[in-house]
């Protein structure tokens, strides 16, 4: 740490502090012009982030809207074909007390004529009896929830299996203070197992509500392969399973409660429908999909379905792709085009220490203003998008081809702009629409398959993806070109959203180095250096004017005592 305290001008009377301060503000404007060239890189570095950030928002946003990205449970990003797309088609059900029903973009118009003959079920069993023991009733269960023998004793170790047509599961349980009900409901619902190196639950869950008295165990799937059974070897644990007196609700030829068997396989049930003339279709679930048609059943009976292009979505849903993109279009123009104030430089510390501060901020923004002028990477990956937009794709088999064909162009071309914003003709795209659904969305959205050579006019091209595809991998093409230039900022895990390689080559080629963050870092040093060349100088300046105080100092002692010498 250096010390700065001096005491000067004792000698001279000459406010040397005020004269080297002079001097080292000349000194100081190397230094503050290095400064403004590094908050310029800065101040670049920040737009080409934010721009980065935009076409990162544009592409998960319009996903989003489209549906063709959704998120797992584990918050994972998966993609989603455009034929799967819901909001393409619209599907009606005749009857919902049988059936509510679905559809995607693959699904046909028309009408669909089903039967339900049953629902998939899975097993379900419950204490046909209150099981809590009373002064009326030698139940299983006391009033503190543990479980007792005939006598009233409490049962210390019980040992059972349960099947679920797939694994056997040990139930095994002791304690010396006695089982509770709960302690069985708790261990059939934590019961896992090992099975060719991979850990399986029990597919079957257990509960008990006391306030019936009532024990449940039902399977966590339906259909035919959805089985429950159970297995003892002791006498306590079989009677354990009996005095739960469980039961699903079958009846016996005298129309008495037919309770569960020890050893008895118990089995759900598939659903069976018959769907437009084909017979005998089985499910193991109750949520059935054919030809893009999801049905979820709920009772049985007849019903039919109407399936039809829902025009007015897909319209609505290209609409909303069109103005977000516009936006993008318009900042990226706007950027293109800004004018550039040369007059205005960044602000030093000892100018913004005089300015107010919205006088500082008025500045500020002229200094920005234009930093990004021209930029040719901003500039060309724009219009890498725009002339996409017109280019035939390789690979589409439905009856449109190129944009126009659907109603949607662009915008008069702006000399020195990235290009114009798309406009819509609502007559014709909604014709379009409304002629070939599948043909639009082809033409939008099909998926790019560069290993995929493919003849168009007589040359072989590899074949890209629809409109909106190109769209997107035009503006990721940038994004890393950007990257490369500025950085990811606070936003990797954004552009990660986006496409999980994006950063690959900026990490592995660049070192996760931007282009502008080594400009920065050489400024940095560059400054560095000039501040320990000013604090030398300034050292400098004190070191001469102490000399100069120093030989006035003496001169003064040596005009004193000459004096003294001619008065005496």
């Amino acid at each position: 740490m250096y010390n700065t305290m001096r005491i000067t001008g004792l000698a001279s009377g000459i406010d040397t502090e005020e004269m080297i301060n002079s001097l080292m503000q000349a000194e100081r404007v190397k230094v503050d012009r290095v400064e403004q060239d590094r908050q310029i890189v800065l101040w670049r570095q920040e737009m080409y982030n934010d721009l980065n950030k935009d076409f990162a928002n544009f592409i998960m946003n319009t996903r989003k809207m489209f549906g063709l990205t959704s998120i797992s449970y584990t918050g994972a990003f998966v993609s989603n074909s455009y034929k799967n797309l819901s909001w393409v088609k619209k599907a009606t059900s005749s009857n919902e007390n049988i059936a509510k029903v679905s559809t995607t973009a693959k699904s046909l118009d028309g009408n669909y004529k089903v039967e339900v003959d049953k629902l998939a079920e899975g097993v379900s069993l419950a204490s046909g009896v209150d099981i809590r023991k009373s002064e009326n009733n030698s139940g299983l269960v006391n009033k503190a929830g543990k479980i007792v023998d005939n006598n009233g004793a409490i049962i210390k170790d019980i040992e059972f299996t349960i099947n679920d047509g797939k694994n056997d599961f040990e139930i095994k349980i002791s304690k010396d203070e006695g089982i509770t009900i709960n302690d069985i409901v708790k261990t059939i619902n934590t019961a896992k197992k090992t099975v060719n190196g991979k850990e399986v639950s029990l597919e079957a869950k257990a509960s008990y509500d006391a306030n019936i008295g009532r024990f449940f165990l039902q399977t966590t799937e339906t259909g035919e392969d959805a089985k429950i059974k159970i297995n003892v070897e002791d006498d306590i644990s079989r009677y354990f399973i009996d005095a739960l007196k469980l039961t699903n609700g079958e009846k016996d030829v005298d129309n008495e409660i037919k309770f569960y068997t020890i050893g008895e396989e118990i089995a759900g049930q598939d659903a069976v429908i018959n769907f437009n003339g084909a017979e005998g279709i089985t499910s193991s679930t109750n949520r059935i999909t054919i030809n893009g048609i999801t049905m979820d059943l709920t009772g049985t009976g007849e019903f039919t379905i109407n399936v039809s292009t829902d025009v007015d979505a897909v319209y609505e849903k290209i609409e909303q792709f069109v103005e977000e993109y516009n936006k993008l279009v318009e900042k990226t123009n706007q950027l293109l085009g800004e004018k550039k104030y040369r007059d205005y430089k960044p602000l030093t510390s000892e100018q913004k220490k005089a300015m107010e501060k919205e006088d500082i901020e008025l500045w500020e923004e002229k200094a920005k203003s234009g930093l990004l002028r021209s930029d040719d990477l901003i500039n060309r990956t724009m219009l890498n998008i725009r002339r996409s937009l017109y280019e035939k794709s390789a690979g589409i088999e439905g009856s449109y081809q190129l944009i126009t064909e659907i109603g949607i162009s662009t915008e008069k071309y702006a000399r020195g702009s990235a290009g114009g914003k798309l406009v819509i003709d609502e007559q014709k795209l909604k014709d379009a629409i409304a002629k070939d659904p599948e043909g639009v969305m082809e033409l939008l959205f099909k998926e790019s398959n560069i290993d995929n050579v493919v003849e168009i006019d007589g040359k072989e091209v590899a074949q890209v993806g629809g409109i909106v595809t190109r769209v997107y991998e035009n503006l990721m093409a940038g994004m890393e070109d950007i990257i490369k230039k500025s950085g990811t900022g606070e936003n990797a895990e954004l552009y990660r959203g986006v496409k999980p390689n994006i950063l690959l080559e900026f990490v592995s080629e660049y070192s996760s180095i931007s282009l502008l963050d080594k400009d920065i870092l050489q400024y940095s040093r560059r400054i560095d250096d000039l501040n320990e060349m000013l604090f030398r100088k300034e050292n400098q300046y004190y070191a001469k004017f102490a000399a100069m105080e120093k030989a006035i100092s003496r001169m003064n002692s040596q005009s004193m005592w000459m004096m003294q010498q001619f008065m005496s």
